[in-house]
């Protein structure tokens, strides 16, 4: 099994930056992609960003291009989202997820894993 703890989220105001991160712990030998999810209320969850392994292949949604970069320390078995120019339309839960498969990928039913969730707020 692997555990996936996000932190990171809070409260900021339209235009700020803020940096999540999602520390894996138990059989992380067996996670290769990664990836960031989110979900607004009353919205079904959706694709944020996404990186492989080594690091060298990422894909983030449309929404994001531009303002969000995900990023990993596998030394440290941590995956961050960095972002950046946030807007009200930003606002949501964002989870974290870990797949054993070595493609990034957009497809949910492909991550073995989920974190809990963390909360982010932009305020206009």
């Amino acid at each position: 099994q692997v555990q996936l703890v996000e932190s990171g989220g809070g409260l900021v105001q339209t235009g700020g930056s803020l940096r999540l991160s999602c520390a894996a712990s138990g059989r992380t030998f067996s996670i290769n992609a990664m990836g960031w999810f989110r979900q607004a209320p009353g919205k079904e969850r959706e694709f944020v960003a996404a990186i492989s392994r080594g690091g060298g292949s990422t894909d983030y949604a449309d929404s994001v291009k531009g303002r969000f970069t995900i990023s990993r320390d596998n030394a440290k078995n941590t995956v961050y989202l960095q972002m950046n120019s946030l807007k009200p339309e930003d606002t949501a839960v964002y989870y974290c997820a870990a797949s054993g498969g070595l493609l990034v990928t957009r497809t949910q039913w492909r991550y073995d894993y989920w974190g809990q969730g963390t909360q982010v707020t932009v305020s206009s």
